[in-house]
């Protein structure tokens, strides 16, 4: 089953292993009509075999099968007014296998559970001091709260089927999808996931978040064909889709938008580098900015100024800014400047369709919004720039774990035989 979310074409499958067999033709018609219905259902055998061209008698027998491995479910018959025999309503089965998402935040682990049909049933978040803590500590709490989603979701009549876990860090192309390189705002090196995984239950497969809140826009939410999309936590994280497709790079490490370079003289990065986007439009830089910071430790967490428990800094900045502190919408609007700048030059390298803020940026966005366009409308000469071709993403933060469970359901969708076949994935 494909992992990175990237749907295989019908071809793929009988490409890996030579010639087409029985096997990889009946396996490739019960991808086609698995994406069919998910594409439009309800639909009666009539209608899947009408849209996928396959005759009714081999839609049949390739439905009874999807319908006994549990992911489709024939329902009450059609009130359709047609003539002779209606026909019995296919839909996919929300009580059937699903994917759990998982993600490791700097002060947060978050799961959740989606069915077939990418509708959330599961929903958890846990508060966390990730950030310089022993990864074995992080994993050991993440695989508990794992287990506590899996177990609510058994209760609703679901079964996990697929794992995939969203971590703020660099995953390389050439490791099996278990290996975090790099993630500084959590001070991991070279984490292995599948060595220190705990249990129960299989370690997850792991991807970059911001790749991830980038796969969730593209199915759930306003992203479509080539867009950027771009998103802030602790970091900034960015990811690049060209027709509908995730751009990973050569190595994997494509869309580091945080480390494009806003100011060649500026200040220093965590990266090592100067004038990068991050010291200028990241989530520390603009409380600097703002003068919330009472202090930076040594990992970079911040401490916010205020009377009581320590909030949500990002939902800080929204309520200070909505109750008009004019230092901090005077730091989110520095912040949009530094954003359009680095945002103009991905759009005059990629020509995306659409730029798309993700993350907190999303709930942050009516602050942001004004400066990016102004600097964008500023630096794009070279070709239109429409103003609504900006837009906050309406998944927010949630859209890296919802990602990350969707990874799992759209591979069900483009591969269903993987459940029954896992030898030929």
């Amino acid at each position: 089953m494909a992992e990175d979310g990237q749907q295989q074409s019908d071809g793929d499958l009988a490409t890996r292993r030579g010639p087409a067999s029985q096997q990889d033709m009946r396996r490739q018609n019960l991808a086609l009509v698995m994406r069919t219905v998910a594409a439009a259902h309800p639909l009666s055998r009539a209608d899947v075999a009408g849209r996928t061209g396959l005759t009714r008698t081999a839609v049949s027998s390739l439905v009874d099968e999807l319908i006994g491995g549990g992911l489709l479910l024939e329902g009450e018959l059609e009130r359709s007014g047609r003539v002779g025999r209606p026909g019995r309503a296919l839909v996919l089965n929300g009580n059937g296998p699903a994917g759990l998402g998982l993600e490791i935040g700097v002060e947060h682990l978050s799961a959740c559970v989606l069915d077939l049909r990418g509708e959330v049933r599961v929903e958890l978040h846990h508060p966390a001091p990730n950030s310089g803590r022993p990864a074995e500590q992080t994993l050991a709490e993440l695989a508990e709260l794992a287990a506590r989603a899996e177990d609510e979701a058994v209760a609703l009549g679901l079964r996990v089927v697929g794992r995939v876990l969203a971590v703020p860090g660099s995953v390389p192309m050439g490791s099996p999808g278990r290996r975090v390189e790099h993630a500084p705002n959590l001070g991991w090196h070279q984490v292995d996931v599948t060595e220190l995984w705990p249990g129960p239950g299989t370690a997850p497969a792991v991807e970059n978040e911001a790749n991830l809140g980038a796969l969730a826009e593209l199915w759930q939410g306003t992203g479509s064909g080539t867009f950027v999309h771009i998103s802030a936590g602790e970091g900034i994280g960015g990811a690049l889709v060209l027709d509908g497709r995730l751009f990973r790079g050569v190595q994997g490490f494509a869309g580091e938008l945080g480390h494009l370079t806003v100011r060649p003289d500026g200040r220093s990065c965590s990266c090592g580098a100067r004038g990068c986007l991050e010291p200028y439009a990241g989530l520390a830089a603009v409380l600097r900015s703002a003068g919330l910071v009472d202090e930076l430790d040594e990992q970079g967490g911040t401490t916010i100024l205020t009377d009581g428990q320590e909030p949500d800094p990002i939902a800080e900045l929204a309520r200070r800014a909505e109750e008009g502190d004019a230092a901090v919408r005077r730091a989110l609007r520095h912040a949009g400047t530094a954003l359009g700048t680095a945002l103009a030059a991905a759009v005059n390298l990629i020509d995306p369709a659409t730029l798309v803020l993700g993350g907190g940026y999303a709930d942050l966005a009516q602050w942001l919004l004004p400066a990016m366009r102004a600097e964008l409308t500023e630096l794009i000469r070279v070709r239109p720039w429409p103003e609504e071709a900006l837009r906050a993403s309406p998944l927010g933060r949630r859209g890296p774990v919802l990602g990350a469970a969707l990874v799992t359901v759209r591979s069900l969708h483009s591969d269903p035989a993987a459940l029954w076949l896992p030898e030929a994935v």
